[in-house]
């Protein structure tokens, strides 16, 4: 029988004989329990023995766990459940390393899963195995114990919520959905969700396991990988709150719900179900109304950048367009301006698919297609509302295109968005969709085009050496690098994601000069547009995220990443 590197080492100092360490080791595979416990169990070996000789076999610190202050340890840097599983206690983080005290150092399942669901290394402390046991079960049981209370008290799906909840499983003869693990999983993820500033959860099942993922500043991280066994009813339980129907598992579906965080805080989750091989994928959209209410400040644009903006909102009619791919950060963009111009003497109508921020003194409708209220309808509609601004979520066709432009060109103004890589290929983009030139030309008064890339900590951020030919090649100008500035790189600390905390956005913002109007009516291509834009001074986005860089905002592997030539 292959010994495991332990038993070896406990035999090699004399601690235990072969026969012993093979009986143990063979007990604890059929049992599929951890071979240390087994030894301290058996009493073939104390708990100070073993970690003496586990910590000279591999090369690791013992530390007396006696001397740690458990209260001041970092908490939520792993998931409890896999501390409890491998008998882990987490003592700190340094850079995007974790520092964390094991009995058993050789438990290569513990260290991937620590690898897979951080994306950080691990340096290990020898701990005895009595005393670690000890403070890792006392660790998770204040655990439960303030979810239990935060649950209880302060976190709960707001009364329409639940009254649809108990109703639907009622109807559907479904009583599982209620099961109080399923709610207070689901209920944690989304505080969880909430806390570290996430933007969507995604709940995927496979064949033989199911992993929740959350996106933290743009980025996947798998967070927690629940029993499989699970899926069926936390799909139902999400479905019954957010009113889709939960006998229906073979088409998308999409809904909502609210949840009560605190006294006096509520937030809406968009709700999205997709059938895969192995049950429903569910996405979750936090919905947080206060991004609107930032200010443009915190967006992200330079001051000539905001200058442009405000002055093309402030316009009494025509067109405002803001593209960019799904996930950029355009719909805060349009709240954002909607909230500026949100004053008791104007008339604001939108149109959505579906409305994603509540704005109190705004007209929001959700474009419903199988009703007949399509983005054209709606906007018909507006018109004979006696609107004063107009804002479209997307124009996907002419007919959308069409009623949009003749509403900016008699008298009101209109925001939308398109689904192009930059300011300048959105006119083409137009022109491609049928619109007249004159029509484009007369209408359209500024187009912003923007992405979002990782904002870097400012508490643990270092200058990055960058040889001048990699910042050359980025698409710096030689007098660009006169030593005036300092570009940084991620490092990581406990305040922030592998060295990135939050977002900023790269923004091109491009007004329609005359000289565009005229490239625009004689069927001029995005290249000769953007040959101008720069003539006038518009930032390309790639250009914009290296001004990103020269400020330190953000780093080049960033802005290389979020922006092309």
């Amino acid at each position: 029988m292959a010994l495991p590197g332990l038993g070896r080492a406990l035999i090699a100092a004399g601690k235990l004989d072969t026969a012993t360490a093979e009986g143990l080791f063979r007990k604890a595979q059929s049992g599929r329990s951890s071979f240390i416990a087994e030894l301290i169990d058996s009493g073939s070996v104390s708990a100070c023995d073993l970690a003496h000789v586990v910590s000279s076999a591999f090369g690791a610190p013992l530390l007396d766990l006696d001397a740690v202050d458990v209260t001041r340890l970092p908490k939520d840097l792993l998931e409890t459940k896999l501390c409890v599983d491998h008998r882990l206690l987490v003592l700190g983080k340094k850079a995007n390393r974790l520092t964390i005290a094991t009995a058993d150092p050789g438990d290569q399942q513990a260290a991937e899963k620590i690898k897979f669901s951080t994306q950080m290394g691990v340096d290990w402390v020898i701990a005895e195995y009595d005393k670690l046991l000890k403070l890792v079960n006392a660790q998770s049981a204040s655990v439960a114990k303030a979810m239990d209370h935060i649950i209880g008290d302060d976190f709960e799906f707001t009364e329409e919520a639940a009254a649809a909840a108990v109703v639907e499983s009622t109807d559907k003869g479904n009583s599982d959905v209620e099961d109080a693990p399923i709610v207070k999983f689901l209920q944690k993820m989304l505080l969880d969700a909430f806390a570290m500033r996430a933007s969507d959860l995604h709940f995927e099942p496979y064949e033989h396991t199911y992993r929740v993922r959350f996106r933290v500043d743009g980025e996947l991280r798998e967070i927690a990988s629940p029993p499989v066994a699970i899926k069926e009813k936390l799909a139902s339980r999400i479905k019954v709150i957010s009113r889709m129907d939960i006998s229906e598992k073979r088409i998308p579906q999409d809904g909502r719900m609210k949840l009560k965080v605190g006294p006096d805080k509520v937030i809406d989750f968009r709700v999205s179900t997709l059938p895969t091989l192995f049950g429903e994928k569910i996405v979750i959209r936090i919905l947080d109304p206060s991004s609107a209410k930032l200010g443009i400040e915190a967006l992200g644009y330079e001051p000539e950048e905001k200058a442009k903006l405000l002055k093309a909102i402030g316009r009494p009619y025509g067109m405002v367009l803001v593209t960019g791919p799904t996930g950029s950060g355009k719909t805060v963009s349009l709240y954002t301006c909607l909230n500026i111009l949100n004053q008791p003497g104007v008339n604001i109508s939108t149109a959505e698919d579906p409305s994603e921020i509540n704005l109190p003194g705004v007209n929001q409708v959700n474009v419903n297609d199988k009703a007949g209220l399509t983005f054209a309808a709606a906007l018909k509609s507006f018109l004979r509302q006696d609107p004063d601004i107009i804002m479209v979520g997307e124009i996907r066709d002419l007919e959308t295109a069409d009623i949009a432009i003749k509403a900016a060109q008699t008298g009101h103004l209109v925001l939308s968005t398109l689904h192009t890589n930059d300011a300048p290929t959105t006119l083409t983009r137009m022109l491609n969709m049928g619109i007249a030139p004159f029509n484009i030309a007369s209408s359209v008064i500024l187009i912003t085009a923007q992405r979002l890339a990782r904002r870097l900590c400012p508490t643990c951020k270092i200058p990055a050496d960058i040889p001048t030919k990699t910042l050359l090649e980025a698409g710096y100008q030689p007098d660009d690098i006169d030593g005036s500035w300092t570009p940084y790189k991620p490092v990581g600390c406990s305040a922030c994601n592998n060295g990135y905390k939050g977002r900023v956005g790269i923004y091109q913002v491009m007004p329609i000069s005359e000289e565009m109007q005229r490239i625009i009516l004689k069927g001029g291509s995005a290249m000769e547009i953007a040959t101008q834009a720069q003539a006038e001074g518009v930032r390309s986005l790639r250009q914009s995220g290296l001004h990103k860089v020269r400020l330190g905002v953000t780093s080049l592997e960033e802005v290389l990443g979020c922006t092309n030539d």
